[in-house]
């Protein structure tokens, strides 16, 4: 539905860049994201230079992130985002998922970061170390935050607009000036020559990621634009333009859709970065790794030849929060239990929910035909590259088909943009589901190998 001409420049946060928002022709809300994402930039810098862990004491960097996180919610979102604070303070005295509302950013990163932290405190305190998992055990958090740590893990300047959403024992790691450390005692530095450790920088990381986002910028203001979804269900376009022409369309629309994610993600991981966080460690090069908290690998994205591959390398901090809070802990049906906690993440409009429901049966239909085919193309290079070709093809329309509805957002566009694809993949996925044989997952496996252990030491205590 078009919104009316003065809507572009509505904000619930500052207008004080309203001459700049109508001089170029961009929503204020969107300026505004820009700028204190800019500003936290250079806060970030000075942050990691001036209040660095040898500058100052952890209640003073958690103070300052926390300020500044407030302040950068209010300027983009006005005084709503009290509601922000209200929110965090009660999840501080009850510590629990019930009362976390589905509302868009920043709403959805603090959802994250409750949930995350209230499922790693459960795995600390009220649960066995038998009956974790070992990335649940190393994450496990076994005493409980103090208010400040607590206010500067959910509302720190830099992840407070865009996230991304961070483990808290990290988060206080980096904090406490213990998170670079941590990392590169992973590694035998007297073998590689180093007298002492090394002393990382990550200001070659957050140029580089900075180049990423000034191109993904220029993409978006030249080719989104010129490209919307909505052209794909204008009645001439689907009288004139034939079945195959429409899907290379859609992949094409569904490339200029994107620039505006890798912006907003990749600007984001190179703020956080700039404070000194997000170190992943050393690579079999030798070389330092800053991608702890990157929310996509653009190659891998667009060289995907499974959903799977996919889903793992876009929005990936989601993707892990999912895995960690319900996937890894769903007794029964995680992949569409998983989906459809996405969907309700992401809010009320039905175009997320034909997404979500929609993965979950290409999801599945594409895990029966990989192991059930790919074995057979592995025996040559020939053979092998087919696969792959076909694959990617594959991958790329059947992602550009799913995520379609997510941009659409309402239901009538939705079910004519399905109708003029014949709903093609819907009833590929299902006739793959009903034909080939569905192997037991390596999850199922697992949960029940788990609880065999689990009645086993129950069983020895008694």
């Amino acid at each position: 539905m078009a919104e009316p001409p003065g809507a572009p420049h509505r904000t619930t946060g500052s207008t004080l860049l309203h001459p700049l928002s109508g001089l170029l022709g961009i929503p204020l809300d969107q300026i505004n994201f820009v700028a204190c994402q800019l500003f936290a930039l250079l806060a970030a810098f000075w942050f990691r230079v001036y209040l660095g862990p040898s500058h100052a004491s952890s209640a003073v960097r958690h103070a300052f992130a926390t300020l500044f996180g407030i302040y950068f919610a209010v300027f983009c979102f006005g005084w709503y985002s009290i509601h922000l604070f209200v929110l965090v303070m009660m999840n501080y005295g009850i510590m629990n998922m019930a009362s976390i509302p589905n509302i868009h950013s920043p709403l959805m990163i603090i959802t994250q970061k409750i949930t995350t932290l209230a499922c790693q405190l459960h795995d600390g305190i009220g649960r066995q170390a038998e009956e974790l998992t070992a990335e649940q055990n190393r994450l496990a958090v076994k005493s409980r935050p103090s208010l400040l740590e607590y206010l500067s893990y959910l509302l720190n300047f830099m992840s407070i607009i865009a996230g991304p959403c961070s483990n808290y024992k990290d988060y206080i790691a980096f904090i406490e000036g213990r998170h670079v450390h941590m990392k590169l005692l992973e590694v035998n530095w007297k073998q590689k020559g180093y007298d002492r450790l090394p002393d990382p920088s990550p200001t070659g990381a957050v140029m580089y990621k900075l180049c990423i986002t000034l191109v993904s910028l220029i993409l978006f203001l030249t080719l989104t634009k010129n490209f919307p979804m909505a052209y794909i269900i204008d009645n001439e376009f689907l009288d004139k333009t034939p079945f195959l022409s429409r899907l290379g369309y859609l992949y094409v629309v569904t490339q200029a859709a994107k620039p505006k994610y890798y912006f907003a993600w990749t600007l984001a991981d190179a703020v956080n970065n700039a404070a000194g966080y997000g170190f992943s460690g050393v690579d079999e090069r030798g070389t330092f790794r800053w991608d702890l908290l990157s929310n996509l690998n653009i190659w891998n994205i667009e060289t995907a030849t499974s959903f799977k591959m996919y889903i793992e390398n876009w929005n990936i901090q989601t993707a892990a929060w999912l895995k960690r809070v319900c996937y890894d802990r769903a007794p029964w049906y995680p992949t569409a239990l998983t989906f459809i906690l996405s969907a309700l993440w992401h809010g009320i409009y039905p175009g997320y929910y034909f997404t979500f429901l929609t993965g979950i049966l290409i999801t599945l239909a594409a895990r029966a035909v990989r192991n059930n085919f790919r074995h057979y193309f592995l025996s040559s290079v020939p053979l092998k590259i087919t696969y792959d070709v076909v694959t990617w093809v594959v991958t790329q329309l059947a992602v550009c088909y799913t995520v379609a509805p997510f941009v659409m957002l309402a239901v009538e566009p939705t079910i004519k943009f399905y109708r003029s694809m014949f709903f093609h993949m819907h009833i590929l996925s299902i006739l793959v589901l009903l034909l080939l044989p569905i192997r037991p997952q390596a999850h199922s496996i697992r949960m029940a190998q788990n609880q065999a252990m689990l009645n086993s030491v129950k069983r020895k205590d008694k």
